[in-house]
């Protein structure tokens, strides 16, 4: 009965000491006491404040510095700064490849999220925004011969959409998926012949709805294009519902994460 006792809990991990002094400094960030551009100090300092070995703080530093809070400048000295939501959105897309998460779920995430941007961007896109727009557009049509870049591109003009939303916790939350979705369309372009085409159409179409102000006409738009893509990806011979991992791996050099 004791032995049957025991097993019902697991064993107390207790932190390391670096993970300890990465946690005391992120406290002070989330909470508001250390902001962007805020000195933290040395190592030096650090070591007789935390009262630890050098190594400690120095792997404890580490752990900031690769979440994106912590960054040296001139000197040794440690300043506190906003991560770049690239370097989140990537360590997040790493994560969702290391659940196995399928092509489907990437998809029906795409339709929500690419049709919030598009409905928020109706409202609030600005001149600049619409201008970045249609650079997109024009870059896309000379390059309807060239699937690495029609792919580059046409990520380029969903994550400027987002932006166009004026919504910054909007624009965070595609970008995870986005990495892992729009690549794709490389390989669609290769292996679908109309790809290319739809997708040029596609984009122009979201870009006058915009100019427009047709709210209506954006949404259809993107759901055309968005649902297009799944279109390709199955006429491409891929599975829908296979992991991403398995073709994320044979997508172009570098590899999606370099």
């Amino acid at each position: 009965m004791a032995d049957a006792d025991v097993a019902r809990f697991e064993r107390i991990k207790v932190p390391s000491a670096y993970q300890m002094v990465a946690e005391a400094i992120e406290r002070e960030i989330m909470a508001g006491r250390l902001r962007p551009g805020d000195e933290i100090g040395t190592e030096a300092e650090l070591v007789r404040q935390f009262g630890v070995n050098r190594s400690t703080v120095r792997e404890g530093i580490r752990l900031l510095e690769q979440g994106g809070l912590v960054q040296r400048e001139a000197g040794r000295k440690l300043f506190v700064c906003l991560p770049q939501y690239r370097n989140l959105s990537t360590r997040m897309s790493r994560a969702l490849v290391l659940h196995q998460v399928t092509f489907r779920e990437v998809y029906d995430t795409a339709i929500v999220l690419e049709v919030a941007s598009v409905e928020a961007a109706v409202d609030h896109a600005g001149e600049a925004d619409i201008a970045a727009l249609e650079d997109t557009q024009a870059r896309l049509e000379l390059a309807v011969g060239d699937p690495i870049r029609l792919a580059q591109i046409d990520t380029e003009f969903h994550a400027l959409l987002a932006r166009a939303s004026g919504n910054r916790v909007l624009e965070l939350a595609r970008e995870p998926a986005a990495l892992l979705f729009f690549p794709t369309s490389e390989l669609i372009v290769r292996r679908v012949p109309q790809g290319a085409s739809r997708m040029v159409a596609a984009h122009r179409h979201i870009i006058d709805a915009l100019k427009a102000r047709d709210k209506e006409q954006a949404i259809a738009w993107i759901r055309r294009h968005v649902a297009d893509w799944k279109k390709g990806f199955e006429r491409a011979g891929r599975d829908i519902d296979e992991p991403v991992e398995r073709v994320v791996e044979r997508l172009s050099p570098g590899g999606l994460f370099s």
